[in-house]
């Protein structure tokens, strides 16, 4: 695949939320139209700059694989063409969560990638990674509040907000997330 790119970003060896950081500050020096490379390594890269880029209005262009190295393409949007991105208005705590868990009609939705849901998670939590929620947000019961995590709530917002504009209206997103749950967990940090 050949591309004119106008800027790159290096976000290799960097997680979440580091790679959208990076884009973002990268995507604000640039014109309207032009093209940014960016170089990352964490998997779920790829859900969080679609995410990014449908919530900004800017473009996603593609994603090409080479080695252990994804390469995402995004194209800056004209001012006209881009939205602020909103946080989502209804917020718990990693403790408010952790009291709301024991209730009936709660569900926990993870929305990391499997190999960091894997590694360690909340004991009774669904995960379904943020790039596969909308062709499976049928599997979740939308009578049930939906408290959506991830590692630090950025993808989490994301969710949350696509859970909304699919007709869930019990929807929280849970801040700050895994990088700082002190809460009963599963998985292999055990």
């Amino acid at each position: 695949m050949s591309m004119k790119v106008n800027e790159r970003v290096d976000a290799k060896g960097l997680a979440c939320p580091m790679p959208i950081v990076k884009t973002k500050k990268a995507v604000e020096t640039m014109n309207a139209g032009e093209v940014l490379e960016v170089q990352a390594t964490d998997r779920g890269s790829l859900a969080d700059l679609k995410g990014w880029a449908k919530t900004t209005g800017h473009e996603y262009v593609g994603t090409r694989e080479a080695g252990d190295v994804l390469y995402h393409y995004v194209r800056k949007a004209d001012p006209e063409e881009t939205k602020e991105e909103i946080p989502f208005p209804h917020e718990v705590t990693n403790e408010a969560l952790n009291e709301a868990r024991s209730r009936d009609n709660v569900t926990v939705l993870d929305v990391r990638e499997p190999a960091e849901y894997g590694f360690a998670h909340i004991p009774e939590a669904v995960s379904i990674p943020l790039g596969e929620l909308e062709d499976r947000m049928k599997e979740l019961d939308v009578s049930h509040t939906i408290h959506v995590v991830c590692r630090t709530g950025r993808r989490s917002s994301m969710a949350a907000h696509m859970l909304q504009r699919n007709g869930f209206d019990h929807v929280v997103n849970v801040k700050p997330g895994m990088s700082q749950w002190d809460g009963a967990l599963t998985g292999e940090k055990e």
